[in-house]
């Protein structure tokens, strides 16, 4: 089918189900100030269908609004849509029947051939039916650098993870916390499972432990370098008490830390804040040293409901979150990338470039939420925020624990 073809069935789905103006309410996690910036992109173009946005914000992150958006589904009560990761988060509910197949929204579209990576769209699909909307690419493969904590110090922002640890003493003594970490597990686990071990332990091992479930090669020297790293990252953050991400990430607007390993989102605090990128805060993808980008991010799923007329405005919003428009305006100021290939991005600052520029290159890698299980995830979240937190702790001990995690792991 082409393009055009495909764009013509897709608004008469569109047309077909707006006889009606619908209320729907979304579930999401989107609550910090560039978040819910990005939010409102999406309830705007909702709102002008001529339906209504039913805002269903959770603050707590994903951790803590996961389990509920879970309970108001089982307990027949479920939102219009919802916010998940792609990748295994939805599998239980996929097969107990809750959730809506899209399939015919998502071939209307054309979604196989606009979707990119592919991956994406594989992560939505369970036995050839497509069950979710993939909304962004979300990547956590970064370090975000403070331009204000370094004119304090009196030195250029670094280059890669070596050049800012060997900052840190210049750091210290202008004041600046070297490196801004929140209190929440996620964001603890997400800095070693996410950044550290594909930065400094490489594409390979990382593909041998998260994908192949290879313990030996946590105990391997790469691996090793990897906890050694994340050691000494314990001791360049003390100093910062916060809990939230977002808190941290103003830490560097404020220049009371030097730098914070976070996924892309953190652009949207950057931007809420008035920031540029390249003069008021830096970034490098994979800390400098081996840059890959994880392709997993936000889709949206929607709950099975007897309803015609909801089920149809599902349906229209499924198709309303992939199209060109309402990628580019919530992309650009959620600080994510388009899961479309084929929207115009010319006005994006350097550091979404570098982002593109890695996926146009092919240098990307799944997200671990594609590759294992949630209750894996969250073996080595309760075990990596327990390390950071643990003074006593050592990374050879950390090291074993994690490899026995692995051996076990779905």
């Amino acid at each position: 089918m082409k393009l055009s073809t495909q764009l013509l069935a897709a608004t008469a789905i569109c047309a077909a189900s707006s006889a009606g103006a619908v209320d729907l309410e979304v579930m999401h996690w989107w609550t910090s100030g560039g978040e819910a910036a990005a939010v409102t992109k999406l309830a705007e173009a909702w709102d002008a269908t001529g339906n209504k946005w039913v805002d269903g914000a959770i603050a707590g992150g994903g951790d803590t609004a996961r389990p509920i958006m879970v309970s108001r589904i089982i307990g027949g009560d479920p939102p219009a849509a919802f916010q998940f990761n792609h990748g295994r988060q939805a599998e239980e509910l996929i097969d107990a029947g809750l959730l809506l197949d899209i399939t015919d929204v998502a071939e209307a579209q054309g979604w196989k051939d606009i979707v990119n990576p592919p991956s994406l769209l594989d992560s939505c699909t369970v036995d050839g039916k497509i069950y979710c909307a993939p909304i962004n690419i979300h990547s956590w493969n970064w370090m975000w650098l403070s331009g204000p904590a370094y004119e304090k110090a009196g030195l250029e922002m670094p280059t890669d993870w070596n050049g800012f640890v060997e900052s840190a003493e210049a750091l210290r003594a202008a004041g600046v916390t070297p490196l801004a970490m929140g209190g929440q597990a996620w964001q603890q686990a997400g800095a070693f499972n996410n950044v550290m071990t594909i930065a400094i332990a490489g594409k390979d091992a990382w593909l041998s432990v998260m994908q192949d479930k290879n313990a030996e090669t946590v105990m391997g020297p790469e691996y090793t370098a990897a906890f050694e790293a994340y050691a000494a990252a314990r001791e360049l953050a003390t100093g910062i008490n916060v809990q939230d991400w977002n808190q941290a990430t103003n830490a560097l607007i404020t220049g009371e830390g030097g730098a914070q390993i976070m996924g892309d989102w953190a652009q949207g605090e950057f931007a809420v804040a008035g920031l540029t990128a390249g003069k008021d805060y830096g970034c490098l993808p994979g800390l400098g040293l081996g840059a890959y980008l994880q392709t997993g991010g936000d889709a949206f799923y929607f709950p099975v409901n007897d309803d015609p007329e909801i089920t149809a405005a599902q349906k229209e919003l499924a198709a309303l979150l992939l199209s060109p428009e309402v990628q580019v305006s919530f992309n650009s100021v959620k600080g994510s990338l388009p899961v479309r290939g084929d929207v115009d991005l010319t006005t994006v600052n350097e550091c979404t470039q570098k982002g593109l520029d890695l996926l146009a290159n092919g240098q990307t890698l799944p997200a671990s939420e594609q590759l294992i299980s949630p209750d894996t995830i969250t073996q080595l979240n309760d075990l990596m925020t327990e390390f950071w937190n643990t003074p006593s702790m050592t990374a050879p001990e950390v090291q074993q624990q994690y490899a026995d995690i692995i051996a076990s792991a779905e």
